[in-house]
């Protein structure tokens, strides 16, 4: 079923919007987010990419990275950027952080330390973290593992509807 919603605005306005941006500012936050952000399924597409232009950084600890990570993923915990990235990533190079999750902001931390260094650079939204809820293959110090999609965040994969899963690559449902 459709819904259909009035093409009049409502006479009471949620207490929500009292305080909302005006459409301009609403455009440039949006946009800017874009900027600075990509979410896994993104990534995971860019990667799929034979020349996907963009290093992925793993800015997680060691025994961190140990436990899993994605494939292909350079791993240089957050704390060593400043120090290591120069000798490990070529200036200018762009690149794509992530970390463990969305409650972590060492992504966000790693986001800046490469960005003082020069490098074009988007935080991978959900970490490591969705890249496993959204049944990615990541690797391990004991080898590739993968596990089922989750089906709260990938409901195409999970076979509940949404997006498309085209050569292997799982877009987005939303």
């Amino acid at each position: 079923m459709t819904e259909t919603i009035s093409s009049t605005p409502p006479a009471v306005v949620s207490a929500l919007f009292e305080h909302v941006a005006d459409r301009d500012a609403a455009i440039a936050h949006f946009r800017g987010r874009l900027g600075f952000e990509s979410d896994v399924s993104d990534v995971a597409a860019a990667l799929a990419e034979a020349d996907h232009g963009f290093v992925l950084v793993d800015t997680r600890s060691d025994a961190a990275w140990a436990q899993g990570h994605v494939p292909g993923a350079v791993h240089l915990p957050g704390r060593r950027i400043a120090v290591e990235a120069a000798a490990r990533i070529p200036a200018g190079t762009p690149v794509v952080v992530y970390c463990w999750g969305p409650g972590c902001n060492g992504a966000t931390r790693a986001a800046l330390e490469f960005a003082l260094l020069g490098h074009p650079v988007k935080e991978m939204l959900g970490g490591f973290e969705y890249w496993v809820r959204e049944g990615f293959a990541y690797d391990t110090a004991d080898g590739g593992a993968e596990l089922a999609p989750d089906a709260l965040t990938n409901v195409a994969a999970a076979g509940l509807g949404g997006g498309a899963v085209a050569d292997g690559a799982i877009t987005c449902a939303c």
